[in-house]
């Protein structure tokens, strides 16, 4: 799944290719994508201009003069830019056409979702959603939050209302690089130990976004671009620990498979 880093490659991709071009036309081919009226979104897109894409967590903020485009890639959302010409393929549910290009969104199960909103509703669209996890500015706010959770502290990074951007991998790489064991609960975690999950994760993801992300499996950022990061990566798929030789342990915590290395975490368990 796109992560906060694989969705600022998307971001700073398009951002060269896109911005400032006339949309022609837009092809809807899979109508549940779209959490608007289907007229009022081409109506409101067509003929208008991308000034900006902007990113909130793993979420894509196309800009528009009156608009804002939200889209999310969910699983395996992608965007791809082609000639106009190049065929169809049946995982293209939403094509916007430019003059001499075409933005196609492509998402084999179908999962992701646009919705177009005035710029007056940015703010509050986004109200249920935490910090970006590389870039959080009020430690005690998080602190409060998670001091009262007697979720494990694995769970809580991939709670979006608390902090943003974070998925499966960087949750197990940046407990790996605090030296937290994943199974920690929120009301256990000192002021110093989320001090250290703040700055790994600013770390890794900062990282992560230089090399392009992480390409596992069936992701790829657009137009096939494949991140490196992967390369990178010290827990998480892997198996043994490149600090102490141990055995990288995988297990499942709330149905997310998490690696964890039981002598760097101090794992009791």
């Amino acid at each position: 799944m796109p992560e906060l880093p694989e969705v600022e490659t998307v971001r700073n991709y398009l951002k060269k290719n896109i911005l400032n071009k006339k949309i022609i036309d837009i092809d809807i081919l899979y109508p549940k994508m779209i959490e608007n009226d289907l007229n009022y979104f081409k109506d409101n897109l067509i003929n208008n201009y991308f000034i900006d894409i902007k990113r909130k967590g793993k979420y894509l903020i196309f800009e528009t003069n009156n608009n804002y485009l939200i889209s999310h890639l969910r699983m395996e959302g992608k965007f791809n830019i082609k000639d106009k010409d190049d065929i169809i393929t049946k995982h293209e549910h939403v094509i916007f056409y430019f003059f001499d290009f075409t933005l196609r969104y492509d998402d084999t199960r179908k999962f992701g979702r646009m919705k177009l909103i005035n710029k007056d509703e940015l703010e509050s669209y986004f109200n249920n959603l935490g910090p970006d996890a590389n870039n959080v500015n009020d430690i005690n706010e998080i602190y409060n939050i998670i001091h009262k959770s007697s979720n494990m502290i694995k769970t809580i990074l991939l709670d979006q209302s608390i902090i943003s951007g974070i998925g499966n991998i960087y949750a197990d790489e940046i407990l790996f690089d605090s030296k937290i064991s994943p199974f920690k609960k929120g009301k256990e975690i000192t002021k110093e130990e989320l001090e250290s999950i703040l700055k790994s994760s600013k770390k890794i993801l900062n990282e992560a976004i230089k090399y392009k992300g992480t390409t596992i499996k069936s992701f790829t950022s657009a137009y096939h671009q494949k991140g490196s990061y992967q390369n990178f990566l010290m827990v998480h798929t892997k198996n043994k620990c490149s600090i102490c030789n141990s055995n990288i342990i995988k297990t499942k915590i709330n149905g997310r498979s998490t690696y964890y290395c039981k002598v760097c975490q101090k794992v009791k368990i």
